[in-house]
């Protein structure tokens, strides 16, 4: 089976870095378990540190209550972000070398001290060195943008990219704060970091869960994207993407073909 699993990984790694759709795991494979899901997520991502990618934090999935019964999960999904996936706030993102790209407004916790395990709030929220307002390119390597919650894990939870904008202190209230994203200065998302588990704090405390039972910790210089604030919004060139976090201030950046 670890083949198989394998055979996923490169067929995955060849869709992401060919920018080109391919058909869910699921179709070939239909017992895939989110066990096996995983498995191939990391050695998705050791094909990508091998060519030299470093692995600088994670990222949450499926952070909204609704979509968790949508979907019918009682867990959270993770992925695992690479400095490569990071662009620059305020720059230009290549349409073209994305299959299907979507933009969501999230919050970015940057971690001061290792984290893994079962914690409190509380216990989660020391960790933090700070806050900060961010926006994460999700994309589907999959035909349709369509797939089944084992087939999204493998594809490393969808994450493609991330936008940081400005660090606030660790004590700066983030559970309930307005979200607005312009596109073009026309609002197209509204809505609240509270969509977010309740409160950004709990998606933290699902990351120390997660990545610990992977055998993994957040560790300090770690980035945690907390997971999507509001619906994506699907990127096509010429846009100009802005979004406003209350109190956090913005992040923004233009699409080309």
């Amino acid at each position: 089976m670890s083949a198989a699993l394998a055979a996923f990984a490169d067929k995955l790694d060849d869709a992401a870095r060919n920018a080109t759709a391919t058909p869910q795991l699921t179709e070939t494979y239909p017992d895939f378990s989110a066990a096996e899901a995983y498995a191939v997520q990391l050695m998705l991502l050791q094909r990508r540190w091998a060519r030299g990618e470093r692995r600088v934090g994670y990222k949450m999935g499926l952070t909204s209550r609704a979509k968790m019964v949508q979907v019918g999960v009682s867990e959270v999904i993770w992925g695992r972000l690479t400095d490569a996936m990071r662009q620059d706030e305020g720059g230009v993102l290549k349409r073209g070398k994305f299959v299907h790209p979507r933009v969501e407004p999230e919050i970015a916790y940057i971690i001061g001290k290792p984290l893994a395990g079962e914690v409190s709030a509380a216990e989660a929220l020391q960790a933090v060195e700070a806050v900060a307002p961010a926006l994460e390119i999700i994309d589907s390597r999959y035909q349709n943008f369509k797939f089944a919650l084992p087939d999204v894990i493998a594809d490393n939870s969808s994450s493609s990219g991330f936008y940081v904008g400005p660090w606030a202190p660790r004590s700066t209230d983030v559970s309930n704060l307005g979200i607005v994203m312009e596109v073009n200065g026309r609002p197209v998302q509204i809505g609240s970091s509270a969509a977010i588990l309740g409160n950004p704090i709990r998606s933290l405390v699902s990351a120390a869960r997660l990545v610990g039972r992977a055998g993994e910790s957040l560790m300090p210089g770690d980035i945690v994207l907390a997971g999507g604030a509001t619906a994506a919004h699907a990127l096509t060139p010429g846009e100009h993407i802005q979004t406003h976090f209350q109190t956090l201030g913005r992040v923004s950046f233009n699409v080309e073909a």
